[in-house]
C-alpha cells in the first residue's frame, strides 16, 4: 500500500487521528481501535493531564511499577519505587539491598551539584581581544542582564556560579563559548538555564555592537549558533559505596568469601579495561538507575548520555563502578554524574511521581541524587554477583519465565506446573516450549 502524507495531523481530535492511522496503515482492522483504548484511564481528568504531557497522544503505554525494599541509606530505611519493563532489574536490586542492610547499608557523599550550559557562537576577531573584551565588560554584563531570571533560583540559594569564555579556534575555525555554570537547587533546571543563555546570546550581540575595540567587520561576523544546557555534568557528581570486612561478605552459593570477593573484583576490573563489557556492565547500572529516574519524573535520556559520556571522559569508554579488596576490607562504589530534580516539571503534575516522592520522604535534589546512584550501585552488585558465581541465567530466565508462558496463553494450572517444574532447574525458551507441548499434548 502506498501510503499517502496527511496535512494538520496534529489539530485532528484523539478518535479522528485513530480513524486516520487505522484506514492508512492498519487495512481498517478495528480491533486495534479497542487494544488503545483499554489502556485510557476512566479518569477524564486524568486522561486529559497525560494527552497534554506529549503531542500527537493517542493512547498511554504503561510500564511495571514496582518497588524494591530494605534500601539501607546514610541511616535511612528506603523502599525505592522503580518503573521498568525488564525482568529481575527489582529483584536484583532488592536482593542487593537485603544482602547490604546488616552490613552497614549503602553510604554516599555529594561530591558537587554545578550543571553546565553553553552559548556557542562564531567570531572573527583576535582570541587574546575577545578574552580582555569578556573579562573587564562582558561578564559583567551577563550576570546584570540575567538578574531578573536569577532572582528566584538566587533566594533559593542557587544561580549562576560562573561564567567563562572558550577558545575552541583551534577545533573549528572562529569558534568560541560562553561556558556557564549554575546550581539549580532542588529543580533540574533546564528552561533556568537556557533561559539564561538566551539571554547571554542576547547580550552578546548587543555589547560586542557597542564595542569600540572591534571593527565594523568584526562585529558583522558575529553568529550566535545556539544557547543550550548540556545534559553532560561531570562536576554534578554523587558518590554511593559499600564495604565489609571480605570474612563478612557470607555469600551463598557455596564459594568461600575470600574467593567471591576476588571473582568479583576481577570482573569489575574486566569492565575497567574492556569497551565491549564496560557497555554491558553500566547497561545494568542504569537499569536500577534510570528504573528510579522514570519513577521519579525525570529525564532518563539525560541520564543516559551523561552517564555514558563520564564513563568515556578518559578517552576510553570504561567502568561506572569500582571494586578494591585491600587490607582484608571488600569496598564498592560508583561515582555517577547525575541531574534530577524534585520540583518543577511532572514532578507537580503525574500522580504516581508525587506517590514515589512521597514513598522517598520528599528527598531533596541532593537526597534523589544519592538513591540514584545506590540503585545503580545494588543493581551492579546484584548482576556481578550472580555472573561471578551462579550465572546470569538462572535467575534472570526465571523471572522471563511468565513473559514466556503468556506468549503462549499459558492458564494458571500451567504457570503454576511451571513453577514446579523449573525450581531446580535453568529456564530456556526451548525447554519450556518443550514442556507446555508435552502437558497440553496429555
Amino acid at each position: 500500500m502506498n501510503h499517502q502524507p496527511v496535512e494538520g495531523f496534529s489539530k485532528l481530535s484523539k478518535q479522528r487521528k485513530i480513524d486516520w492511522l487505522i484506514t492508512e496503515y492498519l487495512s481498517n482492522d478495528r480491533s486495534y481501535e479497542q487494544i488503545l483504548q483499554q489502556y485510557w484511564n476512566n479518569d477524564s481528568n486524568l486522561q486529559k493531564m497525560h494527552d497534554e504531557f506529549s503531542e500527537n497522544t493517542i493512547s498511554n503505554f504503561y510500564m511495571p511499577y514496582g518497588i524494591a525494599p530494605n534500601f539501607l541509606i546514610d541511616g535511612k530505611l528506603l523502599a525505592l519505587p522503580m518503573a521498568v519493563e525488564e525482568s529481575s532489574v527489582v529483584a536484583a536490586a532488592s536482593k542487593a539491598a537485603k544482602f547490604w542492610i546488616d552490613k552497614g547499608g549503602f553510604k554516599t557523599t555529594i561530591i558537587n551539584t554545578e550543571k553546565l550550559g553553553h552559548t556557542h557562537f562564531i567570531f572573527k576577531t583576535e582570541a587574546h581581544k575577545l578574552l580582555h573584551f569578556f573579562n573587564f565588560k562582558l561578564k559583567k554584563k551577563l550576570l546584570e542582564a540575567t538578574e531578573d531570571i536569577t532572582k528566584n533560583m538566587r533566594n533559593r540559594g542557587g544561580g549562576i556560579l560562573n561564567i567563562k569564555l572558550i577558545d575552541k579556534t583551534a577545533e573549528l575555525e572562529d569558534y568560541f563559548q560562553l561556558k556557564a555554570s549554575f546550581d539549580t537547587v532542588d529543580s533540574m533546571g533546564a528552561n533556568f538555564i537556557n533561559s539564561c543563555l538566551e539571554q547571554f546570546g542576547k547580550t552578546l550581540k548587543e555589547e560586542v555592537a557597542k564595542e569600540e575595540s572591534f571593527s565594523q567587520e568584526e562585529k558583522d561576523s558575529l553568529q550566535i549558533v545556539m544557547n543550550i544546557l548540556s545534559n553532560y555534568t561531570p562536576d554534578c557528581i554523587v558518590r554511593a559505596e559499600v564495604s565489609c570486612k571480605i570474612e563478612d561478605l557470607k555469600d551463598d552459593s557455596g564459594i568461600s568469601n575470600e574467593e567471591f570477593a576476588w571473582k568479583f573484583k576481577r570482573a569489575v576490573t574486566i569492565a575497567e579495561i574492556e569497551p565491549y563489557r564496560a557497555t554491558t556492565h553500566n547497561k545494568g547500572i542504569m537499569n536500577g538507575v534510570d528504573a528510579v529516574v522514570i519513577a521519579t519524573g525525570n529525564d532518563f535520556r539525560a541520564t543516559e548520555a551523561c552517564a555514558h559520556a563520564y564513563a568515556a571522559r578518559n578517552g576510553k569508554y570504561s567502568s561506572l563502578t569500582h571494586c578494591t579488596t585491600d587490607n582484608g576490607i571488600f569496598r564498592f562504589w560508583i561515582d555517577l554524574p547525575i541531574s534530577v530534580g524534585v520540583v518543577g516539571g511532572l514532578t507537580n503534575l503525574h500522580p504516581l511521581v508525587k506517590f514515589s516522592l512521597a514513598l522517598l520522604g520528599k528527598p531533596s535534589a541532593q537526597e534523589l541524587m544519592s538513591i540514584l546512584a545506590v540503585s545503580g550501585l545494588a543493581q551492579n552488585f546484584g548482576a556481578l554477583r550472580s555472573l561471578v558465581t551462579t550465572g546470569i541465567q538462572k535467575g534472570h530466565m526465571k523471572m522471563h519465565l511468565f513473559n514466556i508462558l503468556n506468549q503462549f496463553g499459558a492458564t494458571e494450572e500451567e504457570k503454576q506446573h511451571f513453577v514446579t517444574y523449573f525450581k531446580d532447574k535453568t529456564v530456556s525458551h526451548h525447554e519450556v516450549i518443550s514442556e507446555l507441548e508435552k502437558l497440553r499434548n496429555k
